[in-house]
């Protein structure tokens, strides 16, 4: 069975690619693993945000890790955004906590890790200087990823 691997964010660009995946999915009895990502910074914020609006302490969210919180993310996203394609799609949701600098190795880790054999991702348009100074995640994908990628440029 073919396996397509999914980074999914808040995006409309992520939206757009997770319904070409699901097309995918649906015309080629395939599974999607969608990788939903969040950096620790983020988990503090999303914390500080629940603590002043629920006005409760930090410790009652002490078994909420931040990995639930990225999966969590990833079955919404997808539920929104696979529509009507839900029931004929297959997908699991894989959340992962790691810097934005470190997401092109975790990205292609967690891939393997579920023998992908086609990746869907987004990218920026870069100059090679910007690339060579920042970094860029699809260029990493599109050069290590042992399989087929689709990309969708912002």
């Amino acid at each position: 069975m073919q396996r397509g691997f999914v980074v999914i964010d808040d995006t409309a660009m992520h939206r757009r690619l997770l319904e070409e995946a699901g097309r995918f999915a649906a015309n080629s009895d395939a599974e999607l693993i969608l990788f939903s990502w969040i950096t620790p910074e983020q988990f503090e914020e999303q914390l500080d945000a629940l603590e002043s609006v629920e006005e409760t302490e930090r410790t009652n969210y002490r078994e909420f890790t931040a990995q639930e919180a990225a999966v969590r993310f990833g079955r919404r996203f997808a539920e929104e955004t696979l529509g009507t394609l839900v029931d004929d799609v297959t997908y699991d949701v894989v959340g992962e906590v790691t810097e934005k600098d470190e997401l092109g190795g975790t990205v292609l880790e967690v891939a393997e890790k579920h023998g992908c054999d086609h990746a869907f991702i987004t990218g920026q348009k870069r100059s090679p200087t910007g690339k060579a100074l920042f970094g860029d995640v699809t260029q990493r994908v599109i050069l290590n990823f042992d399989g087929f990628v689709t990309t969708a440029m912002e």
